[in-house]
């Protein structure tokens, strides 16, 4: 399945590594799902975790470049105006641009709208529940080891 999650979910998984985002990247890493990401994705990403979670160049380099490598990056060819935050329109363009199944978000403003062109928008829990995954107890691979207190440690992937 193509997914896009909305940079909510990656920020979880980047700043809670136990946490259930993380363990949605795992099924990414694992290769049961394939990611697709796009630059405004990524910027956006970054930007908070600089704003944020004062995060320096270093990091956030790192963080770009393991994000990069996670997912299939794609550029829209098109804009879209379907959600007033201008962000979320931004994961409608990776949807379309990527031919994605699947956008995986928090937002109450995108789960609202439930489908766009075919594609649905469900809850982080959906989509941990929508195909049997393994739940080990701590990630399998540790794909990012982040901890908000001491920022990036390193990457096993």
């Amino acid at each position: 399945m193509r997914v896009v999650f909305d940079s909510n979910v990656l920020l979880a998984a980047l700043l809670f590594p136990g946490g259930r985002a993380a363990t949605a990247v795992e099924n990414i890493l694992d290769g049961r799902d394939d990611l697709v990401l796009s630059p405004p994705i990524l910027r956006e990403i970054l930007s908070v975790l600089a704003r944020k979670f004062s995060r320096d160049r270093e990091e956030l380099s790192r963080v770009a470049v393991v994000l990069g490598e996670m997912g299939e990056i794609v550029n829209p060819s098109r804009r879209l105006t379907v959600f007033r935050d201008e962000p979320d329109n931004r994961i409608l363009e990776c949807v379309v641009e990527g031919k994605a199944d699947v956008i995986v978000t928090g937002d109450k403003a995108m789960l609202a709208l439930g489908e766009y062109q075919g594609v649905r928008l469900i809850k982080l829990a959906e989509y941990l529940f929508i195909i049997p995954r393994k739940m080990p107890a701590a990630p399998a691979v540790s794909w990012l080891l982040w901890r908000p207190e001491t920022g990036l440690s390193g990457t096993t992937i």
